[in-house]
């Protein structure tokens, strides 16, 4: 059944095409069709270049942000250690402070204290 149905189809082909004006027109459809096809392809690929393009963009902003970050948390790190080596000097400056607040500035014999 598809065989004749192929045939026919090739017969009525060839009948039309053997015209002139149906000729000149189905070249020109089938060159508008390529056109446009090439246009719609180089429009697509341009697309694609600018989404690239804008990833690419928020890829570099997040690795910029993500060094920032760690970064931060490495100088924190390291901040902690030399809080840690500094603290037994500051405890000890503190109490002396509070010792040394809590002697008199005068002799209580002195002639200014009488």
């Amino acid at each position: 059944m598809s065989r004749p149905l192929v045939g026919e189809l090739r017969v009525f082909v060839s009948g039309t095409a053997k015209q002139a004006k149906v000729r000149k027109r189905l070249v020109l459809f089938l060159a508008v069709v390529l056109v446009l096809q090439l246009y719609f392809v180089r429009e697509l690929i341009a697309a694609e270049v600018l989404f690239g393009l804008g990833f690419l963009v928020l890829a570099v902003i997040g690795g910029v942000l993500y060094l920032v970050g760690s970064i931060g948390e490495r100088t924190f790190d390291l901040l902690e250690v030399g809080v840690r080596a500094a603290v037994p000097y500051m405890h000890r400056g503190y109490a002396r402070t509070l010792e040394f607040s809590k002697k008199p500035f005068r002799h209580p014999r002195s002639e200014s204290a009488q």
